[in-house]
Order: structure tokens, then C-alpha cells, then sequence
């Protein structure tokens, strides 16, 4: 695994596999959001701390497939030695908030620390220099439901009001020292519109040698697209779930595998918001002494092991129609082939996968199922 944007796939294939489990009809996340939270708590962790954070986010297989020197000045040298990850969040981040008249593309990440809490130059210089944060003071000893208003507010504003109250009341409290935001927001209209007089009501079939048939649609700009991800079978959505693998969904959506044709596209209007509490997930995954407070060490934060992750929440929302798509999240006609021929109707009116990507880096920032429209 080569990039970032490889370890972006993999993290999201990982989490959506863990998140289905729940039993949720619909799902829907931003593997990007969350993983940049994640990725400024690991520039401050060390130790077990800071390897299980890393492994769960894949940064050590991208680390493995780097070439090339570091410089070992000291305070650098832990930041520049994980192969750059670091330096490739910078580049993908400057990347995606480049401006454009195609889409609107908003990736902001912000901390908040508590204002008594010293926390490490080092540290705060990196946050805002790898992953353009802008660090913040707040007062969660004496003022906890204040702050907790404010972030929530300052997060509203960030996604165009789709994300709200993504720390519910009681979530912070005078024990919180850090909180990482990042808040995505985007829309962005199909390169080629679907006409309103044909749209109508039609019937969605739920749940009846693995079949799927697979659909870009670019957006305007031609920079990000929504690839669609449609099972043969009116209820082969379990069984493409299964075999599902971040590498297999690399190879099916690769260029080379990508036919242009004209199709006769029938894709429902449909309306995601979902709520995640991650904690659970990411314990799954491996990312454990983070939690544990005998074991946690976010010495590179604050210089002392005083500090544990207490929660990790996700917020998301997504609308689909005839005119684009709008995505939020907090804490996104070209056919491929998968050696099956694609016929000239695509008509998703039985579940299905979808996620946007990024095209230039190949990186999924939105994820989801659509089982309920």
C-alpha cells in the first residue's frame, strides 16, 4: 500500500464492515473526517498508544512501501519518520480545500483545549501545520455546557447547518482537556442533470459467483464522483457485503477497468442522517489503550500521561437528487466493468453501496448503504 488514499479505502472497508454489524438499514460516514480526527490524536500519542492508533488507520503499511531519507532533527523526526503520513494529510487536505466554482468542498478540523491545560508547542505546531487546525481555548472545568455549545455551533457552521449537536448534552464535562473536531461538508451537482419530468415514484425491491454491477457519476468539475455499487440479485447485498475487501474495490474502480458507455441511469432520491458512537468500533480494530486510562499515553500532547480518548462520535448526512448531492459529516455517465457486461439500463431499485471519491488521489470521502431510501 503506496498512499494515503489507499489507506483512506482500506480504513473505510474496515469500519463499514464493523458498523454493519449493528443491524442499521441505512449507513452512511466520512472514513476521511474521522480518520483526520484520529490521525491528530496519534501525532500527540506514544508508545503502544501511538502504534495501535497507527495500525488501525493502516499508517504503518503506507509507511512500508516509502522510499527515502528523513531529516533527524529531533522534534521532527517522530512526525517526518511514519513515512510522511503526515505530510500526505497536509498535501491531500491543501488539495481538497483548493477553491472551485464546480463544488462546494469544506474540511475544517479545529481543538479545543482546556484553557488550564499546558499543552506542548511542539504539538499544537504540528496540528496546524500537517492537518490545518486552528487550536482553540475553552473552559470545560467551569463552563463545560458552554464550550460544548460552542463547538456544536462552530460545527453547524461548518457543514451548512446539516450537522447539529454532535456532542449531545452531558458529552463534555471538567474532566475534558481536548476536544478534536473535524467537520466536512460538501455539494456538488451531477455533470449531467436528471431531467425533474422523469422523475416519479417506482417501487424499491428490499432485501432476496458474486454479481455486481458498478456506476460512476461524476459531478460537475469532474474532480469527485458517486460510485454506485448495485448486486445482480435483488438481495445479493449480504453476500457482495461479505466478500468486500478495500482491495477488491480498489481493482473494480480502477481506470483500467473503466468502460465509458451511455446508460439509462434510474438512481432514487434518498435522505442518510446517522449518528455514530465510535468508541466500540474502534476497540474492534485494535485501537484499545487509547480508552483505558492505566494505559493511554498522550505524553506527546502535554508531556505527562494524564490523558485518555473518553469518546468518539460521528455525525453524517447525505441527500441525493435529481440536481446532485449534498453530504455532511463530523467528528463526500462513466461505467466499470467487473468482467460481467454492464447493460444499458442501471436500475437501482433494490440496495445498494455508494460512496465519493476524490478522483485525483483515489480516496473515498463519503461511505454508505442504502437499503431505505
Amino acid at each position: 500500500m503506496g498512499s494515503l488514499g489507499e489507506g483512506i479505502n482500506h480504513f473505510a472497508v474496515d469500519l463499514f464492515q464493523q458498523i454493519r454489524q449493528s443491524g442499521r438499514e441505512n449507513i452512511f460516514f466520512c472514513p476521511l473526517s474521522i480518520m483526520s480526527a484520529l490521525a491528530m490524536t496519534s501525532l500527540g500519542a506514544r508508545e503502544h498508544t501511538e502504534s495501535q492508533i497507527q495500525k488501525v488507520l493502516h499508517f504503518n503499511e503506507i509507511t512500508e512501501n516509502k522510499k527515502g531519507g528523513t531529516t533527524v532533527d529531533p522534534v521532527s523526526h517522530r512526525v517526518e519518520k511514519p513515512g510522511y503520513i503526515h505530510h500526505q494529510f497536509q498535501n491531500l487536505l491543501t488539495d481538497l480545500k483548493k477553491s472551485t466554482d464546480a463544488y462546494e468542498l469544506n474540511i475544517a478540523n479545529r481543538l479545543y483545549g482546556e484553557k488550564t491545560f499546558l499543552f506542548l508547542q511542539a504539538y499544537m505546531d504540528n496540528v496546524k501545520k500537517f492537518y490545518l487546525a486552528s487550536v482553540e481555548s475553552a473552559d470545560f472545568v467551569n463552563a463545560a455546557e458552554e464550550s460544548r455549545k460552542m463547538i456544536n455551533s462552530w460545527v453547524e457552521s461548518q457543514t451548512n447547518e446539516k450537522i447539529k449537536d454532535l456532542f449531545p448534552k452531558d458529552s463534555l464535562g471538567s474532566l475534558t482537556v481536548l476536544v478534536l473536531v473535524n467537520a466536512v461538508y460538501f455539494k456538488g451537482q451531477w455533470c449531467q442533470k436528471f431531467k425533474k419530468e422523469n422523475t416519479g415514484e417506482e417501487k424499491f425491491w428490499l432485501n432476496k459467483d458474486m454479481q455486481v454491477k458498478i456506476l460512476e457519476i461524476p459531478y460537475k468539475g469532474q474532480e469527485l464522483s458517486m460510485m454506485v455499487l448495485l448486486p445482480n440479485e435483488v438481495d445479493g447485498l449480504q453476500k457482495l457485503e461479505d466478500q468486500l475487501t478495500a482491495e477488491k474495490l480498489i481493482e473494480w474502480t480502477s481506470p483500467q477497468n473503466m468502460r465509458e458507455r451511455q446508460v439509462n441511469l434510474h438512481l432514487p432520491r434518498f435522505k442518510v442522517e446517522e449518528n455514530y458512537d465510535l468508541q466500540a468500533t474502534l476497540e474492534a480494530l485494535g485501537m484499545v489503550d487509547a480508552f483505558n486510562k492505566e494505559k493511554a499515553d498522550f505524553s506527546g500532547m502535554t508531556g505527562r500521561r494524564d490523558l485518555v480518548v473518553s469518546k468518539v462520535l460521528h455525525k453524517s448526512f447525505v441527500e441525493v437528487n435529481e440536481e446532485g448531492t449534498e453530504a455532511a459529516a463530523a467528528t463526500g455517465v462513466v461505467v466499470v466493468s467487473t468482467s460481467v457486461r454492464i447493460p444499458d439500463s442501471f436500475h437501482c431499485d433494490h440496495p445498494f453501496l455508494f460512496f465519493i471519491k476524490h478522483n485525483k488521489t483515489n480516496s473515498i470521502l463519503f461511505y454508505g448503504r442504502v437499503s431505505s431510501p
